[in-house]
């Protein structure tokens, strides 16, 4: 760690806020960055809209019915063990979850869940975060979500107007003193290059690639791949990432798809997380290596 915190242009010390739709999201999505900020003075924060009451157990060793009856109960504490050992701080918006709608057609969304919430209702306690941590930088969803689960898309939906409503005095001037995010980033994790990037890695090593028919069957959107404007250095942290994910376990399955690469691998093939900064009240010029690129002043001398 280094021996002060990071300042801002301000003097301010660093703070980061990521905004996320589930318990176990935040540890599977820029969860080494976040441990690498840590490691340098940075306060990291996530906001977790619902509870991920109506996510399914991932884990065959997690499927009883002593875990099933106590799903919100498990996962909170989930999220705190993962809390821990990525050394941030977390809070709840207190939003129910929405499940992962199936079928031809798709049945509707439960009544109250997350999904179906007033935009600007449910814009509110994510308005009072921020005007209370007052973060420099901001991560949340692209349009798509990262993947098409409807509290991931709320997420999305939710982070772009507090963004926006928490820098205006005119709205929602009950929640506190107004604050400019002065970045806001979207995750780019699973990404088209690094997909081939493992994939080859596995392959050079004599390793079976578990990405060989994910690449075979993958359209390619050139411009969506070129979305990328960030690539975070946080290697050295992916054995924390690990762990984080670890504590979610009716979520991640230790034999499943999220270690099918081993961590060197990994470390060596793709050493970064990649984001879009898609918005900025500061000069910050991409391509950057750093989410605070722009915000720094200087690292605090000894």
């Amino acid at each position: 760690m280094t021996s002060s915190p990071r300042l801002d242009r301000d003097g301010e010390p660093l703070r980061l806020l990521h905004v996320h739709a589930h318990p176990d999201d935040e540890s599977s999505k820029g969860a080494a960055t976040s441990a690498r900020y840590v490691s340098e003075g940075v306060q990291v924060l996530v906001a977790t809209c619902t509870g991920g009451e109506r996510g399914s157990i991932l884990n065959p060793a997690m499927e009883r019915p002593d875990i099933l009856a106590n799903i919100t109960e498990v996962r909170r504490k989930e999220m705190d063990r993962a809390r821990d050992i990525l050394g941030i701080e977390q809070t709840w918006l207190g939003f129910v979850d929405s499940g992962l709608p199936e079928g031809d057609p798709l049945p509707p969304l439960p009544d109250g869940c997350f999904a179906v919430q007033d935009l600007e209702v449910a814009t509110a306690p994510l308005v009072k975060v921020i005007r209370k941590f007052r973060p420099q930088v901001m991560t949340t969803y692209d349009e798509r979500g990262g993947y098409p689960h409807p509290d991931h898309i709320m997420c999305h939906r939710i982070s772009v107007e507090a963004y926006e409503a928490a820098a205006d005095p005119t709205r929602y001037p009950e929640l506190g003193e107004p604050w400019e995010v002065s970045k806001l980033y979207y995750h780019f994790g699973w990404h088209y290059e690094r997909f081939v990037a493992l994939d080859q890695a596995m392959k050079e090593r004599g390793l079976e690639s578990p990405y060989a028919e994910r690449l075979a069957s993958w359209v390619r959107e050139p411009e969506w791949e070129a979305r990328v404007t960030t690539r975070v250095e946080c290697g050295d942290w992916f054995g924390v990432r690990d762990q984080a994910l670890l504590a979610h376990a009716t979520q991640v399955d230790p034999n499943g798809a999220f270690f099918a690469v081993p961590l060197e691998v990994v470390q060596q093939a793709w050493p970064t997380e990649d984001y879009q900064l898609v918005s900025s009240r500061i000069d910050a010029p991409v391509p950057e290596e750093d989410l605070f690129a722009g915000v720094v002043a200087r690292a605090s001398a000894a």
